[in-house]
């Protein structure tokens, strides 16, 4: 949207430029021009992830065509504080859900050293459904992960990398072990890598295919070989990690991003994309309804519909068509059309829609979806993988699950509905770690937007077969 130049309209109404009201005419200016601003359309030379899809050598030789591995010894002869004022300065929020400022988690690991080595692990364990966009990094960008550990692991201090991996990823633990080893023989890591006098060791780990080894310190009890099941929190990893020594877990996204920002600057570059305190790319993994899901990267705050339109050729059926969408993986509530069509696609944005940017997994459903159907396969998923530690996440997600198949046959009574929002919220926030709010959301979001057709579903079933008589969960 154009905002006139209120310059002209101060010189126009005879209002001399150095007066008060000048002033205050060209600060609401400004003011405007902020507000007004649009995000999206992400220029070619401001991508991070130029291999995305594989088009090109994910080689070593080919990532350094493409401007990787630049000046990467005197990133590292500058220093942990100025790594990490630069990622500070970026604006960088985590990219594997939580949305931490990446800075400030970082700088946790520098505290007065104790004896003990410090290590940075990488979340690779893309377990999230819909999600699918680490895993493009790791096969057709490898060398992009590589440095980011290099770099991360020097703003921290950290002695080695452990990249944990999941099980599943066969071609990309494949692809990222092979450019490990390039890195390894061309002296980039290991000992006095890239020439720094810094020492800095990686090392792949495959998972065993858990979800619940998203979780870091789940992730970090599976890679010292115990069953991946989360800590109690404090102490926190930066203190007590992997093997006893302080560990900071980073999702891929968010490290491999780290050498760009060290080398085009956080606040020069960085910074100047998306909206405040949601700045930078980002790499969206849309998939469902649309016809051409896709995993691309564009800029921070980009409004919903432009980018389903701009890189997916838009809802199959057309944009009239959408009955809802879940904006960032399955963890997150689903959101109805009248909010898709203007919600911007950041942290904050989503966050004030009673959702939330997660993963970026955005999954796309249109009015031939059963959205009562949608949202129990997802609480089955959750039945499937909780660890069972926690008494609500355990009971309560098997009950999610059994009303739920209720719900989609119409085989419950209007009174339930109330009940099972009330037992999400004995759920969500009462466990240890994050997956009872994962499995509690999903069923929120429905009832919250989506009432009126679990009603309509319950009535049909009444008017044909009586009142239920199952109303126990």
């Amino acid at each position: 949207m154009a905002v006139p130049s209120l310059r002209l309209f101060a010189a126009r109404s005879g209002v001399r430029s150095s007066s008060p009201v000048a002033a205050s005419v060209l600060n609401s200016n400004a003011s405007l021009q902020t507000r007004f601003r649009t995000y999206g359309g992400l220029k070619d030379e401001d991508r991070v992830f130029k291999n995305l899809y594989g088009l090109h050598d994910w080689g070593l030789k080919g990532d350094m065509k493409r401007g990787g591995w630049y000046k990467t010894k005197e990133i590292l002869l500058k220093g942990h504080e100025w790594i990490l004022q630069e990622i500070k300065d970026s604006g960088l929020r985590g990219r594997g859900g939580a949305g931490f400022p990446s800075g400030l988690k970082w700088s946790f690991m520098n505290k007065p050293g104790d004896g003990r080595p410090k290590y940075l692990v990488v979340n690779a364990d893309e377990g999230e459904p819909g999600t699918c966009k680490d895993r493009e990094i790791m096969r057709h960008d490898p060398q992009r992960l590589i440095e980011g550990c290099l770099i991360a692991g020097r703003a921290m201090g950290a002695s080695a990398a452990y990249i944990y991996i999941r099980g599943e990823f066969f071609m990309e633990a494949s692809n990222l072990q092979v450019a490990i080893n390039q890195a390894y023989e061309a002296g980039l890591i290991g000992k006095n890598a890239c020439g720094s006098g810094y020492d800095f060791e990686i090392y792949m780990h495959r998972g065993a295919g858990a979800y619940i080894c998203g979780e870091e310190t789940a992730l970090i009890e599976s890679l010292e070989g115990k069953a991946g099941k989360p800590r109690l929190k404090p102490p926190f990893p930066a203190d007590i990690g992997v093997f006893g020594c302080p560990t900071t877990v980073a999702n891929v996204e968010t490290v491999a991003v780290a050498p760009d920002i060290c080398r085009r600057g956080g606040k020069d570059w960085f910074a100047t994309m998306g909206r405040e305190r949601n700045h930078g790319t980002k790499l969206f993994c849309i998939s469902g309804n649309v016809n051409k899901p896709c995993v691309v990267e564009e800029e921070m705050s980009i409004p919903l519909r432009e980018l389903l339109e701009r890189h997916c050729g838009g809802v199959k059926g057309g944009w009239d068509n959408l009955y809802g969408v879940i904006p960032g993986g399955a963890s997150v509530p689903v959101l109805p059309k009248h909010i898709c069509d203007d919600v911007l696609m950041d942290f904050d944005a989503l966050s004030e829609e009673k959702s939330g940017l997660g993963t970026a997994a955005v999954i796309v459903m249109d009015k031939s979806q059963d959205m009562i159907k949608c949202i129990s396969r997802l609480s089955d998923f959750y039945v499937h993988e909780t660890c069972g530690q926690c008494t609500p996440c355990r009971e309560g997600c098997t009950w999610l699950g059994k009303v739920m198949r209720r719900f989609v046959t119409g085989n419950a009574r209007q009174s339930e509905i109330d009940m099972l929002f009330e037992l999400s919220r004995q759920i969500e926030g009462h466990t240890i770690c994050a997956l009872g709010d994962a499995a509690a959301w999903p069923v929120q979001g429905l009832i919250r937007h989506y009432r009126p057709e679990i009603e309509e579903r319950i009535a049909q079933y009444q008017a044909a077969h009586g009142e239920s008589t199952e109303a126990e969960i």
